[in-house]
């Protein structure tokens, strides 16, 4: 990891009321994940670094934040959102599509906090984590992607995935070590 640069860690879709075709399996690889990027979070914040939680809304344009993981507790994934909430001082970001940067003030929170470098876990890492390594990509950022700390529906598209992440952009993708 880039130690040197200003890093953010963003947490991606893991609020998530897992109420849609292909749930179960997102689901299922998904619990692997949970801990790692909970022991991800708490390094983040041990070296100070912004955490910003980037994710779908669900169709909850006029609802803040604090609504919207009301209402995905209400599903399948209410163990690990109780786990993976976000705290008082982290970001918290609606985005409309795959893409944490597209429609959305991502990129402007990044300038304002003069980050440089990403952290990137979440789900669906064959889609929307993909969709936002990409666009970090474009806007120049540099990325840490922990294949510890991805999950797709399919074990084979998320290997694939991680595997076009970092040959287009080069970035890192071992995954996270608690030290």
């Amino acid at each position: 990891m880039t130690e040197s640069k200003k890093t953010a860690l963003l947490i991606i879709d893991m609020i998530n009321r897992m109420d849609f075709d292909g749930a179960e399996d997102l689901y299922e690889n998904t619990k692997e994940i949970i801990d790692p990027i909970i022991n991800l979070k708490r390094y983040a914040q041990q070296k100070d670094m912004p955490v910003i939680y980037v994710n779908d809304n669900f169709g909850m344009w006029k609802e803040n934040h604090h609504k919207l993981i009301d209402y995905c507790k209400e599903g399948m994934a209410k163990d690990w959102i109780e786990k993976l909430e976000p705290d008082e001082d982290d970001y918290f970001i609606f985005k409309p599509k795959h893409s944490g940067f597209y429609g959305t003030q991502l990129n402007f929170l990044l300038e304002d906090l003069d980050v440089e470098h990403l952290i990137m876990t979440g789900i669906a890492g064959d889609m929307c984590v993909l969709f936002t390594a990409k666009d970090a990509y474009m806007e120049g950022y540099s990325m840490w992607v922990p294949k510890n700390c991805m999950a797709s529906e399919e074990t084979i598209y998320n290997d694939a995935a991680l595997q076009i992440i970092h040959r287009l952009t080069q970035c890192d993708i071992t995954p996270f070590e608690q030290k």
